[in-house]
């Protein structure tokens, strides 16, 4: 066991650290509490316990109440009053949900919070441990990974759970997450303010989302304070959040989200406007899971009556801890005596205690790139499914590849044969499950000017090559990550841009565009700018070269109902950005029944 030792206070400080110590022996110290949101169900998780002095003390707020401490050796004095002071209010207001308190790693380590303590406090105030979170706060180096991991699972092994505090702020907690395997990680603020605007910050939010579901932890988002940061960590994965948006920290929380409805990113459906996107749900198979401390035998009979049975998961309390592989126990089990020596205790000791764990609602493409990139027996062995970290069900390697192939083919039927890009029945899917998800999205409609007299004039092989030339552009100008590209037909093609910087972008491709396709041309009709082609009538016309035209609509939440109406807004737009001379881009900027608007070509 180890113990707080901080150094000595600085003269001067006694009088700061008499009142902290009234402050705590006194019981001043106040609780507030602010919610963590299911970002997906739009309920009320739990409640993280902060801790304020008195409102009449100099030392009122956290800061100041914890730099006295620090001075005055008190950390793991007031470190254990805070904790217990959480605890205890949030027991008297009977909140519902988690109670996620915050706790040092060395107070965690000390004799006077070892698991007994804890858990006979609880006990004594009517708190399910279960139902308690030793939220891990850094703020120093920590090297004692091997202790702490020891106390982490005893104290597990008394009911309380894991959180991770501020990942990507403290000294080591990449390597804590490593060690600890927390039931939680919660994501520092830097990287939730602005988010929306940082590509860099979504690429770390996205490799920690893939790292939670690898590890079977729950990320929670802290510091939501737009509804633009809202909206990206959703559709980045993270599915619990907390901040100023959502509630702000108070002495008597809400029970309720204060937000309107129509506020919140899973308002008109978002699980329902997802379900165009095969989830892992999808692929769910019911295997009765057993409880870690069943004996191996009940899994033998298991295995030996039921040869279609590949894998038994293995639970604590509802939450998957391992995988019991079938080749595995019945070969350990047809050796010499190895029945009569195993067969009695507990599967847990012949379970693989790293299987696969994945969210209900991880989308089929994700799915297959977390198996493709894991090792090969979660392909053979299959995964296990959860839902808010709770066993759901299992899921197979084959259904897996099953799903992928249907995908595969679905994608080919409505694929354009030229440029192999979605075609219309994926693009009016897209665009109507990003309505029903209230996702603002920027929608392109892009045509080439005089394309019919160039295909004409050229051949169509010529046509062939300056359509997949625009879809080359297309492909390169947008965002792979969030945008979407589809070949309605012809010379006509969509892209749905959610990328805050979508006009440079596709003010980059015209550029590009008539740098590249002054190429198709010959050097006379280069030199003449254009080419002459009959009209209708027989008589000769000049046209100027081929051009791209770019009519861009921004959708907001609520503003369209359909495709059909947001085609028909495009369909418009294109034809203003056809009035413009050369590569033309019209951005619609009105709102409906508004009277102005602003274009530009080059």
């Amino acid at each position: 066991m180890q113990t707080c030792v901080e150094p000595s206070p600085p003269a001067g400080m006694a009088g700061w650290c008499r009142e902290l110590e009234q402050i705590i022996g006194q019981r001043r110290l106040q609780p507030v509490f602010q919610p963590i949101v299911d970002l997906e169900a739009g309920s009320i998780l739990g409640y993280e316990g902060l801790i304020r002095g008195p409102s009449d003390s100099t030392l009122h707020s956290p800061m100041m109440l914890f730099e006295a401490a620090e001075r005055c050796r008190m950390l793991l004095t007031l470190d254990l009053a805070c904790l217990r002071a959480c605890a205890e209010r949030f027991a008297e207001l009977d909140l519902p949900g988690l109670l996620f308190v915050n706790i040092n790693p060395e107070t965690l380590l000390a004799e006077e919070s070892r698991p007994g303590a804890l858990q006979s406090f609880l006990a004594r105030i009517g708190l399910d441990p279960k139902r308690v979170i030793l939220e891990l706060t850094e703020t120093r180096p920590n090297g004692g990974y091997l202790p702490l991991r020891e106390m982490t699972t005893r104290h597990r092994g008394d009911g309380l759970r894991i959180a991770l505090d501020d990942l990507g702020e403290g000294f080591s907690n990449l390597r804590l997450w490593s060690e600890l395997r927390p039931d939680f990680v919660k994501l520092d603020k830097h990287f939730v303010q602005n988010i929306h605007l940082d590509p860099l910050k979504e690429q770390f939010v996205r490799s920690m989302a893939d790292i939670a579901r690898q590890s079977g932890a729950l990320l929670v988002a802290e510091g939501i304070e737009s509804a633009a940061e809202l909206r990206t960590l959703c559709r980045l994965g993270v599915r619990y959040g907390q901040g100023y948006l959502l509630a702000r920290p108070q002495a008597a929380p809400t029970r309720e989200i204060p937000l309107q409805a129509a506020a919140l990113p899973w308002f008109g459906g978002r699980r329902h406007g997802l379900r165009n996107q095969p989830l892992a749900r999808d692929l769910l198979l019911e295997v009765e899971p057993l409880e870690a401390g069943v004996p191996n035998e009940t899994a033998y009979r298991r295995f030996a009556d039921d040869p279609a049975c590949f894998a038994i998961p293995v639970v604590q309390d509802g939450v998957p801890v391992g995988l019991l592989r079938r080749h595995h126990l019945l070969e350990s089990f047809a050796k010499p005596f190895n029945r009569e020596l195993y067969g009695k205790k507990p599967c847990q000791l012949m379970m693989d205690k790293q299987p696969l764990v994945v969210s209900a609602d991880l989308t089929v493409h994700e799915l297959s790139s977390l198996v493709v990139a894991a090792e090969q027996r979660y392909l053979v062995d299959g995964f296990i499914i959860a839902e808010n970290g709770r066993y759901l069900g299992m899921g197979t390697g084959f259904a897996l590849m099953r799903k992928i192939t249907e995908l595969q083919l679905s994608a080919a039927r409505y694929a354009n044969p030229l440029t192999g890009l979605p075609g219309n029945v994926p693009i009016n899917e897209t665009i109507d499950r990003l309505l029903e998800m209230r996702t603002p999205v920027v929608v392109v409609y892009a045509d080439l000017d005089h394309f019919k007299p160039f295909n004409d004039l050229y051949g169509y092989a010529a046509g062939d090559a300056l359509i997949e030339l625009v879809a080359h552009l297309l492909l390169e100008c947008v965002d792979q990550e969030r945008d979407f590209v589809g070949h309605v037909g012809g010379d006509d093609f969509v892209a749905l841009m959610q990328s805050e910087d979508w006009e440079c972008r596709l003010r980059r491709m015209l550029e590009r565009f008539g740098e590249l396709a002054a190429q198709h041309f010959s050097d006379a009709h280069r030199a003449a700018g254009g080419f002459e082609v009959a009209s209708r009538n027989g008589e000769p016309a000049f046209l100027p070269l081929t051009t791209l035209s770019l009519g861009v609509v921004r959708v907001r939440a609520g503003q369209y109902l359909s495709h059909h109406e947001i085609g028909a807004a495009t369909a418009e737009a294109k034809k203003q950005a056809k009035k413009l001379p050369g590569n033309s881009l019209f951005v619609e900027r009105r709102q409906p029944g508004a009277s102005s608007c602003c274009a530009c070509g080059r």
